[in-house]
């Protein structure tokens, strides 16, 4: 058996058919100044594009270069765990292959591992992101650290350098719906971050819209925070002291001034507000419900149709 390389680098691909060349070609020209053993996994997640011709080319012409292809689109998370499975060495190093992870930020990172580090995070320091998308992350993180046990740390996504061991310990974790920012910062290794400025997506656009970001920021929430279950609690409080202040202010005003109300349109109104919460407390018990009927199933989390190894 031959013996397997220092470092994996692993890239999940859904229609970047247009960044593959360069991407590859970037990672070769920093990774061969090392002068260390690497592997690149590229895992495609059912790209609609060209991405797997263009992945089967550049096997044949790189040795390093390798890549498994799914039977249809099962996610960003999904690939990720695909491409960690197969990773064969001491040092893994997941990052997107949009272009905007740069592969120049390899070297600082895999010096930081070899000073002790076992989780390198890459942190954007700048991220040519929309308003929207900027500070709903912005607020989104707040939120969750505030309400986890698990502290994930801020502007940071799945670029990232990873030790052997931490991979150990993440690939005993099975659950379905995945967050691996979660995850991995939930292992509890010794870790560290190499600040970089996100650069803007040279080509195509974005294959991570805004209900992908939703469901990826849910399994966060639900995965790691007991906050959607803590709510009930704040919303009785809150009708609770609603109800109060009408309480006060209802035999202030018959005290006051004599006035007769007609409780059905209190009670109407009441009961509009409660109704409102009960519909959103059976959403959070569904979703959770969803959540053990999806685990006991023990579905795969991936199938590949095609590999090169």
């Amino acid at each position: 058996m031959s013996k397997p390389p220092k470092y994996s680098l692993v890239i999940p691909v859904y229609n970047e058919e247009a960044n593959l060349q360069e991407l590859n070609s970037e990672i070769k020209q920093v990774m061969s100044k090392l002068n260390e053993s690497y592997e690149v996994i590229y895992i495609n997640d059912g790209s609609r594009d060209h991405s797997l011709l263009v992945l089967r080319d550049l096997v044949k012409k790189d040795k390093n270069v390798k890549f498994l292809s799914f039977s249809r689109n099962f996610g960003h998370q999904a690939a990720l765990t695909a491409g960690l499975d197969h990773a064969k060495g001491q040092a893994i190093i997941s990052m997107d292959s949009d272009l905007q992870d740069p592969p120049q930020l390899l070297p600082e990172m895999i010096e930081k591992w070899k000073q002790g580090y076992e989780i390198v995070y890459a942190r954007r320091k700048r991220r040519h992101d929309s308003f929207f998308k900027k500070y709903t992350a912005l607020a989104y993180y707040r939120l969750l650290n505030k309400f986890s046990e698990v502290k994930i740390p801020r502007n940071v996504g799945d670029f990232r350098l990873i030790d052997r061991k931490v991979l150990d310990e993440l690939k005993g974790m099975r659950e379905k719906a995945r967050y691996l920012r979660g995850m991995v910062a939930w292992l509890g290794f010794r870790f560290t971050f190499v600040d970089f400025d996100r650069p803007e997506r040279k080509n195509g656009k974005t294959n991570y819209t805004l209900t992908k970001m939703a469901r990826l920021a849910m399994n966060g929430i639900l995965n790691f925070s007991l906050l959607p279950l803590k709510l009930g609690l704040f919303m009785g409080l809150a009708s609770i002291f609603v109800g109060i202040i009408f309480l006060i202010y209802m035999i202030i005003d018959i005290l006051l001034n004599s006035t007769i109300y007609q409780l059905y349109k209190w009670l109407a109104v009441i009961l509009l507000i409660f109704a409102g919460i009960q519909f959103m407390f059976l959403w959070i018990i569904g979703e959770y419900i969803g959540r053990i009927h999806n685990e006991t199933k023990d579905r795969p989390l991936y199938v590949i149709r095609e590999k090169k190894e």
